[in-house]
Parts: C-alpha cells; sequence; structure tokens
C-alpha cells in the first residue's frame, strides 16, 4: 500500500455501486459483462462526462435492473489499483427504498439475498471488507490493489479516519474535470 501515493492518485475511470436493503435481505446482481463479469456485486457502473456519483447509480440501477432507488445516501468510497495500470475510484451507495420490480437485463441478473448469508466467495475479495460496513451504515474508505482479480493489499479506514483523509484531498471532486 505503501508504493503509491494515494494523495495525489488519479483513477483511469470514477464508478459507482448502490446496494439496496430491504427487510433483513440485500439486493445483488449476477454480473453478466463488463469489469467484474461472472462476479455477483451490487449495480454500478461508471460516470458519464458531467454526471454526478449519485446520477450515476440512480441511472446504473435503472438500466441494470430496470428499478428506481428512492433517496440513496453515499457511505463509502473505494479505491482500486490493479498492477496492469488500471485504476478505478468508486462511490458506494446504501438504499432501502425503490419503485419497479428488479427485472434481468442484458447487463445483470438481480436476487435478493439474506444478510447473514451473503455469498462473499462468489463476490470480489474485498468486498467481504467493506460490505458489511456499508451494511451497518458506517463510512468507509477502502484501497485496494489487485493483480487482476486477485487481491495483493488492501488498506480500510473508517468514520474519523474517513473525515481526516477526505479533508487531505484524498477524493476526487466529480464536479471538477479530471487533471489528467
Amino acid at each position: 500500500m505503501n508504493s503509491i501515493d494515494w494523495a495525489n492518485w488519479r483513477p483511469v475511470d470514477q464508478g459507482t455501486l448502490l446496494f439496496i436493503v430491504q427487510r433483513g435481505r440485500v439486493l445483488l446482481i449476477h454480473k453478466k459483462r463488463g469489469l467484474g463479469a461472472g462476479n455477483l456485486n451490487g449495480p454500478g457502473g461508471r460516470l458519464d462526462p458531467g454526471e454526478s456519483p449519485v446520477q450515476c447509480a440512480l441511472r446504473e440501477v435503472k438500466e441494470e435492473l430496470l428499478i428506481d432507488p428512492i433517496d440513496p445516501e453515499q457511505i463509502g468510497e473505494l479505491q482500486f489499483q490493479f498492477l496492469d495500470g488500471y485504476s478505478i475510484h468508486v462511490w458506494v451507495f446504501f438504499a432501502r427504498e425503490f419503485s419497479g420490480s428488479p427485472t434481468e437485463t442484458d447487463e445483470a441478473i438481480p436476487f435478493w439475498t439474506p444478510l447473514d448469508e451473503i455469498p462473499y466467495e462468489r463476490m470480489w475479495e474485498d468486498d467481504r471488507y467493506w460490505l458489511p460496513l456499508l451494511l451497518e451504515r458506517r463510512p468507509f474508505l477502502g484501497r485496494f490493489i489487485f493483480d487482476k482479480d486477485r487481491m495483493l493489499d488492501f488498506q480500510l479506514l473508517e468514520e474519523s479516519q474517513v473525515a481526516d483523509l477526505v479533508s487531505d484531498s484524498a477524493t476526487i471532486d466529480p464536479g471538477k474535470e479530471d487533471p489528467r
């Protein structure tokens, strides 16, 4: 982790994940294509130019599941660096309500799973560390180094640690142009 200057780190892409939690269950997807295809995760994807993280989260859930989350709340941020040079900054959201009916699309197969039966073994390796914090709505910042789909190292910061770090400009302002 120390080999990366996280304060000056700039991702190739920016994206979102959104998890809907109701009645002791979380809505997950089996991802059919794109980064993480074949894994289970929450719906999400990359920001379009000029789009805010919350706009992206709402759009991606609509595209992937044909539903509209209501009042999503940003809980965490994830910073991923891959050895091949790819990197992505992901804003993670939580919602309790939505309108519509989760529907399979060409991008995802939705399913509900009990909170005590989350299939972490079929998810990205990092999810087991930060998803419990999201489900408890505890703010976090996770930094992860991957070699393809294998996690090599990570750092997970919570609550006050996140506030200290964010104030030190570890977060990219989605409203500003990427300086690359």
